[in-house]
């Protein structure tokens, strides 16, 4: 049996996107910038994604971006805004438990010269609210807070830190990274007080390679790449456009039916975590209930390592994550799990478990006696 429990980390594509997605390479192949029959065509793919996303997200088709994917989106958004708003200002702030892609573009501004406050977060990986209205100051100009931890899971209040921002400040950029949170919850930015959003389009089973950003119209922001001038000139270089394609037709699919489909997930994830229950001596990270993501569920497993139990896993045919797969290739200790205070222990015997959709009871209980199995089996062995 083969079990997929890494959905954080990439998902498996629809096949209304795996069809889409040929068709545009092998038929409507044309340049979306030429204005021949084979670009028009092309070109009516983008229009008709921009207007999934306008529609999704109840924002201007204008208002949306295609750029390579999340990391890239985040880039754009912060790098982009930075310059084009250094003026009024040099100083940014995020949370400590960012994406990389968050975390360590921050850390590029502070070489360029923007001061850059990292806001701590609770026990269950919240942000502290708190802290924010402490940093916010005369110089800031933009703040930065992820939708959705990708390791544990905790829901940031979005709404809450964008009120407070604007309520400080109204000219002060607000950006999410919603990347793990896209598919998952209704987003609708305007009424929440967000400037700018990014999405990944491999995380809602569509392509790899592409993604969106939405910026509103009133803010200004400067292009980090330089070309042809598509895309209104925020984002040069010719489109992706099966990517677009294929991007488009997830995020329609996924939003249809979403209430069932979260629905499903949570039973999921209520029904491993009850499961868990059974094995002494573990911790599940930040918090499991109805106000935590539906799909993510972090595990610490005490006397196991991490790397040893995934592969123990692997060969069983269940396939999990030991943290981000983004920091998968230099393994290190998880800044998430040092932010929320884990227990030393564990911070080396952690394994994330993501489902999505697709899923099955009889995937997660497999799974469950599976690591009924091997866990005693690999604490006997760390003993000897």
């Amino acid at each position: 049996m083969e079990v997929y429990l890494d959905n954080s980390a990439t998902t498996k594509a629809y096949e209304s996107v795996r069809d889409i997605v040929g068709k545009v390479m092998c038929e409507d192949y044309g340049n979306p910038s030429s204005m021949h029959k084979k670009g028009v065509e092309a070109e009516r793919y983008v229009k008709m994604t921009k207007e999934t996303f306008a529609k999704i997200l109840k924002v201007q088709e204008k208002e949306i971006f295609f750029t390579s994917g999340g990391t890239e989106s985040d880039n754009l958004a912060l790098i982009g805004a930075a310059r084009a708003n250094a003026r009024a200002g040099k100083h940014l702030i995020t949370t400590a438990i960012e994406h990389p892609a968050i975390l360590n573009t921050m850390h590029h501004l502070e070489e360029e010269g923007y001061r850059v406050t990292f806001l701590p977060v609770d026990g269950n990986g919240r942000v502290r609210l708190d802290a924010l209205r402490e940093a916010l100051c005369s110089e800031t100009i933009l703040v930065s807070i992820m939708h959705i931890n990708n390791e544990i899971g905790s829901v940031q209040p979005i709404e809450e830190a964008a009120q407070i921002v604007k309520s400080y400040n109204h000219n002060i950029l607000f950006h999410v990274d919603a990347v793990q949170g896209f598919g998952k919850y209704r987003i609708h930015p305007k009424r929440m007080g967000i400037d700018m959003l990014s999405i990944s389009g491999h995380k809602i089973h569509g392509p790899k390679g592409i993604g969106a950003l939405y910026i509103d119209e009133k803010v200004k922001i400067k292009p980090i790449l330089f070309g042809g001038e598509q895309q209104r000139n925020v984002r040069s270089g010719t489109e992706n456009v099966p990517g677009i394609a294929g991007l488009g037709v997830a995020a329609k699919e996924i939003y249809t039916n979403l209430d069932e489909k979260v629905a499903h997930m949570r039973a999921l994830k209520n029904q491993f975590i009850e499961g868990l229950r059974r094995i002494p001596h573990l911790a599940v990270h930040g918090l499991y209930d109805e106000t935590s993501a539906p799909h993510i569920i972090s595990v610490g497993f005490m006397g196991v390592r991490s790397e040893v139990l995934l592969h123990a896993l692997e060969e069983r045919g269940i396939y999990v994550s030991a943290g981000s797969a983004c920091a998968s290739n230099h393994p290190q200790i998880s800044g998430v799990l040092r932010g929320i205070g884990t227990r030393k222990e564990l911070l080396d015997a952690t394994l994330r478990f993501s489902m999505s959709e697709f899923t099955t009871e009889e995937e997660i209980d497999y799974t469950l006696k599976t690591l009924y199995q091997l866990i005693p089996m690999l604490r006997r062995y760390s003993r000897r």
